[in-house]
């Protein structure tokens, strides 16, 4: 008899007037989004806006003080169909294959499906003849491409990204922008965080604007930046400091 129900998934991720305090600091305030398939979504704003947190937030590594988060329309759900990569990612003690290896076999893949996911996962993230180099003598950029190896090693169905190009010149930051089209291309949902307004230009299908822990634009890529609605917005775009 065929199972004609249809497949558990996280999205959409809805966050309902969700707040997150640390002791009398509230680093989020107020945040409602909606977290749909698609292009990527993301995250611009000042250091501190609160970025960081709403990725953890949506990840499910932290829970808010304030507000609900569902997944899917369900709350509590571990983040097994989700995957994070943060600024700055630590690299295993090993080869750049084993460090796919090792996450291969947390995430309970067989081992003997390894051999031919750790080759498919390094063809994605363009490090096909990395494979037995030691992770840790990588460059910034190889380092950060191998750590989202290791996430996709999870087969999520979304991945939180945190500053993937911090500190990375333009061919390492072309690099993992290659990654994140052809991530997004293969259905994955790719919510990241940026202080690059070029990034965010040519890979955003939708952008979230944010500013003392608060949303303040929440929109298509295009019409953001064709014609920004609030101030701030026209100010960062302009590249003024928001304080």
């Amino acid at each position: 008899m065929i199972d004609m129900r249809a497949p558990v998934t996280d999205l959409p991720i809805l966050l309902q007037d969700v707040g997150y305090r640390v002791r009398d600091v509230a680093i989020l305030d107020g945040v409602s989004l909606c977290l749909t398939e698609g292009a990527p979504t993301v995250l611009i704003g000042p250091n501190g806006a609160g970025k960081t947190t709403l990725l953890r937030v949506g990840m499910g590594l932290i829970r808010p003080t304030a507000g609900q988060v569902t997944f899917g329309g369900r709350s509590d759900v571990p983040p097994s169909r989700r995957a994070i990569v943060f600024q700055r990612p630590v690299m295993l003690r090993r080869s750049v294959a084993a460090n796919i290896e090792y996450a291969l076999s947390t995430a309970g893949f067989a081992r003997g499906e390894w051999p031919a996911r750790v080759a498919e996962l390094l063809d994605v993230v363009g490090l096909a003849d990395f494979g037995h180099r030691p992770a840790r003598r990588l460059s910034g950029g190889e380092q950060q491409r191998l750590a989202l190896a290791r996430a996709l090693a999870r087969d999520p169905e979304v991945l939180f990204l945190d500053e993937p190009t911090a500190s990375l010149d333009p061919a390492a930051t072309k690099a993992i922008e290659d990654v994140v089209r052809a991530v997004a291309v293969r259905g994955i949902k790719v919510v990241m965080s940026t202080h690059d307004l070029g990034g965010a230009r040519r890979l955003a299908g939708d952008i979230v604007l944010m500013h003392r822990g608060r949303v303040l634009e929440n929109g298509p890529a295009t019409a953001f930046f064709a014609g920004p609605r609030t101030e701030e917005a026209r100010r960062f775009i302009a590249g003024e400091l928001l304080v």
